[in-house]
């Protein structure tokens, strides 16, 4: 059985932690106007959440000198944030929060950008994903699941999820190719909407992230399968009963060989200088360190590895050539 791999991760190495612990402490220059905070992606969702705690989190703490405004440009799969961002050259007053489709819309789309096009800040985060089912569904296992796809004709079941030939079609591919079987995928505008559609049992399943999904498991609406990583979550809090984000096996575990994490990270137009760069890597590990963030990390189960700098542009590399591969084999790339 073949074994997808999105994204080859580990810790924040010594000399990438060296390379951080490098930079100013406090850059010279600053914000003196507000600061649009773009989101390539539709509100409700897992960036749309991150991106609003973010603007609380700095307004709360006053860590800067401005206010951060969130701006939702989600059209073309989030080709219209990312092309807006990419011809803002030499702004500094604009950043943009990027997911995977910083890979996959160019290449579904064939609209004229490359990350290399912006200049990368930091990696805040990676971001999990999870098969969910409705609270209601006989499934109480990922096992029990899979055998029902197995076992129904081709397109029985419904995979809802984020836009099309993006991360969650990217995944439920893989999953087809796990199990030998076709699933009826349905895209929505935002995981916020795909959690609606899954507790109102108009789909069967989804791949949402954590954080999409975290306030309809605390209901009990929806219970979570399986998680697409190679280890389980840390995080121990309860969320559901007695249950927490490490009470749910890896998806390997359960016989079903995909692995995938998405990037959560900030990026800049480009012309913007090294000083100003640095600004915005300081002011986020200033946020990295508030209680709040603290709170999201556990709330959305999040890898919290962070890098900057030329780590963080070796790791981007890595990840576009991976996502390349996979859309290739999906056959989701533009003109292909």
């Amino acid at each position: 059985m073949k074994h997808f791999h999105a994204l080859g991760l580990g810790a924040v190495t010594a000399l990438g932690m060296t390379a951080l612990s490098m930079l100013p402490a406090s850059a010279a220059w600053q914000p003196n106007k507000p600061v649009e905070f773009i989101v390539p992606a539709g509100t409700g969702g897992g960036a749309d959440q991150m991106a609003r705690t973010l603007q609380g989190i700095i307004a709360k703490h006053d860590l800067m000198p401005t206010q951060l405004v969130v701006i939702n440009k989600s059209g073309g799969a989030g080709g219209e944030g990312f092309l807006d961002v990419k011809s803002s050259k030499g702004n500094p007053h604009k950043i943009v929060i990027t997911l995977s489709n910083l890979f996959t819309t160019p290449l579904a789309t064939g609209i004229p950008f490359n990350w290399k096009e912006l200049t990368p800040v930091a990696m805040l985060a990676l971001d999990e994903f999870v098969l969910w089912v409705n609270a209601q569904e006989p499934y109480k296992t990922a096992q029990e699941y899979e055998a029902a796809i197995k076992a129904a004709p081709d397109n029985t079941f419904k995979m809802g999820g984020t836009g099309s030939k993006q991360e969650d079609q990217i995944i439920t591919v893989a999953v087809e190719k796990a199990l030998g079987k076709k699933l009826t995928y349905i895209p929505y505008k935002g995981g916020g909407e795909v959690a609606v559609q899954l507790v109102g049992g108009h789909i069967n399943s989804t791949v949402n992230n954590p954080i999409e999904a975290v306030s309809q498991w605390r209901g009990d609406k929806v219970r979570p399968l399986c998680v697409f990583d190679s280890k389980q979550l840390p995080y121990t809090d309860k969320i559901q009963g007695d249950l927490s984000w490490s009470s749910i096996p890896t998806c390997k575990s359960a016989g079903l060989d995909v692995e995938y994490l998405m990037l959560r990270g900030i990026f800049m137009p480009p012309g913007v200088s090294e000083e100003q760069v640095a600004y915005f890597v300081d002011l986020f590990k200033k946020v990295r360190e508030t209680p709040e963030w603290q709170q999201l990390m556990k709330d959305g189960a999040f890898n919290q590895t962070f890098m900057a700098g030329d780590e963080f542009k070796a790791w981007l590399d890595g990840a576009e050539k991976n996502h390349k591969g996979l859309m290739q084999e999906a056959g989701f790339i533009a003109g292909n």
